[in-house]
């Protein structure tokens, strides 16, 4: 295998880490004297390097009742860190009426991660994004944009603009200031801005801001994508990193275009070329200036999904987020943040007494890249928009993540001392992906100890590293190889879920489906009944839960009105197909839905299951969009507390042959085999319940 000696680029920047040991940001310590800073490996905790896992949910896409429970279901995926961002528009559609209610409670979600003892990434704005109708940006400040470009220009200096963006932050701090961690809060950073470059001054600005207004965190962040115009003051914001298997986004209707592929091989940048193409282009620069090196490598936004959008109808196996995360930790990198790691659902707001959508669409004034689905987020990650388990991407980053709470602090301290596209080498463990998204789903990618220190003894095996627990060692298999150990050089065979005893130590090999059964719960191990099933702590309980077919509550469903003649797709804004209108579902084929509960309790841990092959589907209830979905291969889910009792049609359109989109080679296949000119299909309805 060849191997690349990282030489002169490292010995310049391990230079340039010896000049900055810690970074000095606000106050690192909550009254109870627990620590929180940065250096130049990444975050310690207490004085002792922790190498975290950041994952995104966003608390106004979640129903508040949820928030704990989703919370605790991260946490047991291995999630240590949370992030979410504040979209502006969420909580402030009409220029000073201010909305902090109901799953737009941003104290209530903070009360929710301190009681979890989750700390949490605080993401302020003003820009966002998310796929928010204008980036988060309330449409009454784009319309004051209009009228006066040179007072209110957006995401600048202007005067106008900075002083709403401070009445934001105010307001933010006002729900959030006894969050902090120097007040015994969860809030250990704040994000600035979102995917900008710059000028500098403007960040400063900003952060300046948020400091004057009482913002005083262990640390703060940017994205470190697109590279900024100009040069930043050191040690001012960390620059957090990203990469993504695929992107909605892309104006290209091919499998991978562009740099997906590279996400999955060992680089010596921390610069994506995929992120945000739409607006900063295909040419992204990813070189890495010396003064950046200096920073700890983490990231904040790891595909841990994608969403489909209107133009490109991206299907995520879930296998896509390990290797991912494999080649950013062989790559040095010391923080995991997935974006998503939890989806959730659009709050629809009003404007002059209309619904609108919070979905980022072609037809608005900025923001406006891609046509997204006027509901759902559930962007197919690990948690799911219902708080559904992902299976493959939940238990595959669950098992590494495990690892990392076990040896994550010896990790953090080690240098990439080799690497290659598809091998790197930190101290004693060896990374290795050579999986590729669509170009080759056979490939394998694992974690593998050599000579790795455990109890005195000196542990090699072909098998990746679960967890320990006292003087016991539990491995899991690597897809291919068998389950060989060495102990200080003499090799062992091991047999799968059988404890051996090796001198004065215990070794366990997992098989694959007990590995995706086990939980480590303090002292041991539990073992969920089914690999679908999570297990997490809520307070001094263990609570297994699990999602299965229920027939406790039964549905109908009544077609009443045949799909018109299909539209014509026309191309949006942005020169990519254009999702259909609100009118245009006038002409769907349309289903009257009964529902008939056996008991009235079981109403909110249910969810319809829509089996459909078509261009989209919408449920309204009442005459309410309660649900839409654009298809894509997966199945849509409805929660059945939103129709229970009402007047529930499912309205679905029709897919043209001809349709502008992209699909994956199997929902292409479908398409194309569909009799006539058009796919139209209802292939079931079932409801699945929580439990």
């Amino acid at each position: 295998m060849k191997k690349l000696i990282l030489s002169i680029l490292s010995a310049v920047s391990l230079t340039a880490f010896a000049q900055v040991q810690t970074f000095s940001f606000g106050t690192k310590t909550n009254p109870k004297g627990e620590s929180f800073e940065v250096d130049r490996y990444g975050f310690l905790v207490n004085g002792k390097h922790q190498l975290g896992v950041m994952g995104e949910i966003h608390y106004s896409r979640v129903p508040e009742n949820d928030w704990l429970t989703e919370i605790q279901k991260m946490k047991a995926g291995g999630i240590t860190i949370i992030s979410t961002y504040v979209f502006w528009n969420h909580h402030e559609s009409k220029e000073g009426k201010w909305d902090w209610s109901g799953n737009r409670n941003l104290h209530k979600f903070l009360q929710a991660c301190k009681e979890a003892e989750m700390p949490v990434v605080l993401r302020i704005g003003p820009f966002c994004h998310g796929e928010v109708y204008q980036g988060g940006i309330p449409e009454w400040l784009t319309d004051k944009m209009k009228e006066d470009p040179k007072a209110y220009k957006n995401r600048s200096l202007a005067p106008g603009f900075m002083a709403a963006t401070q009445r934001l932050y105010s307001n933010i701090y006002a729900q959030a200031s006894d969050m902090l961690w120097k007040n015994g809060g969860p809030i250990v950073g704040v994000q600035i801005e979102n995917e900008c470059r710059g000028p500098w001054a403007y960040y400063m600005a900003l952060k300046d801001m948020a400091v004057q207004i009482g913002f005083d965190v262990p640390f703060y962040t940017r994205t470190g994508w697109p590279k900024l115009n100009g040069k930043e003051e050191f040690g001012k914001l960390l620059p957090l990193y990203g990469d993504y298997a695929d992107g909605f986004w892309d104006r290209t209707l091919n499998d991978m275009p562009g740099d997906y592929k590279k996400a999955f091989i060992m680089k010596d940048t921390r610069v994506s070329a995929v992120i945000a193409t739409e607006t900063f282009g295909t040419n992204q620069d990813t070189k890495m200036d010396v003064s950046e090196l200096q920073y700890p490598y983490l990231t904040c936004e790891l595909g841990g999904g994608m969403m489909p959008s209107y133009h490109r109808r991206i299907n995520m196996s879930g296998n896509e987020a390990l290797p991912l995360a494999i080649c950013k930790l062989g790559s040095g990198s010391n923080l995991l943040g997935y974006y998503m790691y939890h989806g959730g659902t659009n709050p629809l707001f009003e404007v002059d007494g209309q619904p609108r959508t919070m979905a980022e669409t072609q037809k608005t004034a900025v923001t406006n890249y891609n046509d997204m689905p006027y509901m759902t987020y559930d962007f197919q990650c690990p948690l799911g928009e219902m708080g559904q388990l992902n299976t493959n991407s939940f238990h595959q980053l669950r098992l590494l993540h495990q690892f990392l709470s076990d040896w994550g602090e010896e990790l953090s301290m080690m240098n990439v001392d080799t690497l290659s596209d598809h091998y790197a080498r930190r101290g004693c463990f060896e990374f290795y992906n050579d999986y590729i998204r669509i170009l080759n789903e056979d490939g394998i990618c694992y974690v593998r100890p050599v000579e790795m220190p455990f109890c005195g003894h000196k542990i090699t095996a072909d098998a990746q590293p679960f967890c320990k627990i006292g003087n016991t060692l539990y491995l899991y298999p690597i897809k291919g190889k068998k389950p060989i150990v060495w102990v200080d050089g003499k090799k062992y065979s091991a047999k799968f879920d059988k404890e051996s005893k090796i001198k004065d130590i215990t070794v366990c090999v997992l098989s694959e489906e007990k590995a995706l059964r086990a939980f480590k719960c303090d002292t041991s191990l539990v073992y969920a009944d089914m690999p679908n099933d999570i297990i997490y702590s809520s307070g001094n309980q263990i609570i297994a839960e699990s999602w299965n077919e229920t027939h406790d509550i039964q549905v109908e469903y009544d077609k009443i009105q045949e799909a018109g003649v299909p539209r014509t797709i026309t191309m949006g804004s942005q020169k990519v197909a254009e999702m259909p209108s609100n009118e245009d579902f006038n002409n769907a084929a349309i289903w009257k839905l009964k529902l008939k509960s056996m008991d009235a309790n079981l109403t909110s841990e249910c969810f319809l299951q829509i089996n459909y092959e078509a261009d989209c589907a919408r449920v309204y209830a009442d005459g309410h969009l309660v649900a839409d979905n654009f298809w894509n291969g997966k199945p849509m889910l409805v929660r059945v507390s939103d129709i229970i009792g009402k007047n529930v049609e499912l309205r679905i359109l029709p897919l043209r042959k001809d349709a502008p989109i992209y699909l994956q080679s199997q929902q292409k296949a479908i398409l194309e085999n569909a009799q006539g000119e058009s796919l139209l299909k209802l292939n079931g309805i079932s409801v699945i319940m929580r439990h």
